[in-house]
């Protein structure tokens, strides 16, 4: 079946009166499930999974499908307006996002990132499409060295670029990976660092972290210094809302470059949205002419995050419809409920249920649209938010991060250890330390360790594993480089910067 007929028939599927409907209903839903911290896609899923059985396997995907593009897009709601990340991928966008809220352009901001989860969601189709086949040879290929030096290289990118210092980086993103540790260890089963609280065997959750390092400890900073929280006049009508075309001129090779390092991250089993995310944030800063923008406010910003984002939700179905092989928690869940249909994803599912496949990427195409056609004229209203008094949004970011973080355990516990890393997050703040970086060692700590234990497994011990195969040595090398980018990119500017000095002079 060629691509064109298979997505007519997708089409075709999607576009009966239950399907258009249940593809409303899923993406309003994961919208509210990006909106909401702790709850999450794969909770989500789960909960649903009763009634989502009663219907037909692809009547279930649409919906479920959905749901995954409208979580990834919620986030940055709140990510924007209270610097509280709905879910890890929304962590970036709080880097800027957050600081254009503050500047009062918290339209232009929501806008600009509904805009660029469109644009990356609609362009990784085609290339989910056109190279889904040849994309899924390369990561079946990628063994525990490969994930090793790609998380890695990760890491080094965020620890050089998203801080001001190098050291801080540095010294953030170990204790993250210190914390990573914490609970049962995955080969021996042996407790590690759980100081005796049995809360503690499973590890410290992102989700409690996240809320304490960004929500919290933002609060508490504001609280000492007295800040006043004001959006100031709100401009009237969806225009003036909405991303100027400088922004969006501003934002046209971000895009490309991120949708497409958003969608090979996205294939990579592991990799994540968090992982291409902060890939495509790393790399916008380190292309940029003007790096020190970042992070203050800078639109370029906003949209690497958001497309690398939406982008990487086509890469992540990749290896799991193709090859059977969950990119992600996310796609896990999705896996699994194919599994109780009977289905088995992998090479056969689209020669054999081509309705599945197709079904679902006609479902994501018509999702995207509906999801910018939600939540644009919905942003004059969403804007009015920041109207209320900030005494009373302490009190409200407060509930909603409580309630995101009790709900996933039903924890006292996991409320003070919330607390804990607010107390952290409020000390980072006022040092200066990059919170970004602990977060994202947590999050890529178990599976640094794990590809990195496996490893040595493999080669018996030996640490040449990682450079003796090609792959692995080239996102090593890509991993030092990146320690010396900070360097690297304040002596290439001053060289460009020297020479559109000379011919002004000379001109003189």
């Amino acid at each position: 079946m060629d691509i064109v007929h298979g997505l007519m028939t997708g089409l075709a599927i999607v576009f009966t009166p239950v399907n258009i409907l249940l593809v409303f209903v899923g993406a309003v839903m994961g919208t509210l499930v990006g909106i909401l911290p702790g709850l999450g896609v794969t909770a989500t899923v789960a909960i649903l999974m009763p009634v989502v059985l009663g219907m037909t396997p692809v009547t279930a995907m649409i919906m479920l499908v959905s749901m995954f593009c409208g979580a990834r897009f919620g986030g940055a709601i709140t990510a924007i307006m209270m610097n509280l990340p709905g879910e890890s991928n929304a962590i970036v966008t709080c880097l800027d996002g957050y600081q254009m809220a503050l500047q009062g352009r918290a339209g232009p901001a929501i806008g600009l990132a509904a805009i660029s989860s469109f644009v990356g969601g609609q362009i990784s189709l085609v290339m989910m499409m056109l190279l889904a086949p040849v994309m899924a040879k390369m990561a079946i290929g990628f063994g525990p060295p490969e994930f090793f030096s790609l998380t890695l290289m990760g890491l080094s990118l965020v620890t050089s670029l998203t801080g001001k210092s190098l050291v801080k980086g540095f010294l953030a993103a170990t204790l993250g990976l210190v914390l990573a540790t914490v609970g049962s260890d995955m080969f021996s089963g042996s407790l590690r660092l759980t100081l005796g609280r049995i809360e503690l065997m499973d590890g410290i959750n992102f989700v409690m972290v996240a809320v304490g390092l960004f929500a919290l400890g933002e609060i508490l900073l504001n609280v000492e210094q007295g800040v006043k929280f004001s959006l100031g006049k709100v401009p009237r009508g969806l225009r003036n809302l909405l991303p100027t075309w400088q922004d969006i001129r501003q934002c046209l090779t971000t895009w490309i470059r991120s949708i497409i390092i958003g969608f090979i991250v996205g294939v990579l089993p592991g990799a994540g949205a968090t992982v291409a995310s902060f890939i495509s944030y790393a790399v916008a800063k380190t292309t940029s002419k003007t790096p020190e923008r970042f992070g203050t406010g800078a639109v370029e910003g906003v949209a690497a995050a958001e497309s690398a984002d939406n982008a990487s939700t086509s890469g992540d179905l990749v290896p799991m419809l193709t090859l059977g092989i969950p990119g992600s928690a996310g796609t896990g869940m999705l896996m699994v409920v194919l599994l109780m249909f009977g289905l088995r994803p992998g090479p056969f599912l689209l020669p054999e249920h081509p309705e599945i496949f197709w079904g679902i990427v006609a479902s994501m195409y018509f999702a995207n649209i509906l999801l910018l056609i939600i939540n644009i004229p919905l942003i004059p209203v969403v804007v009015q938010v920041l109207k209320v008094p900030y005494s009373l949004m302490y009190i409200i970011i407060i509930v909603i991060g409580s309630i995101g973080v009790y709900s996933i355990d039903y924890s006292i516990f996991d409320l003070r250890v919330m607390g804990v890393f607010g107390i952290i997050g409020y000390c980072f703040k006022k040092l200066d330390y990059p919170p970004a970086c602990l977060l994202l060692a947590l999050i890529l700590g178990p599976m640094v360790e794990r590809a990195f234990r496996q490893s040595i497994i493999l080669s018996d011990g030996s640490l040449s594993i990682f450079i003796e195969r090609p792959v692995s040595a080239v996102f090593l090398f890509f991993a030092v480089l990146a320690l010396f980018a900070p360097w690297l990119q304040r002596y290439f500017l001053a060289r460009v910067r020297s020479k559109e000095r000379i011919p002004a002079e000379s001109a003189q």
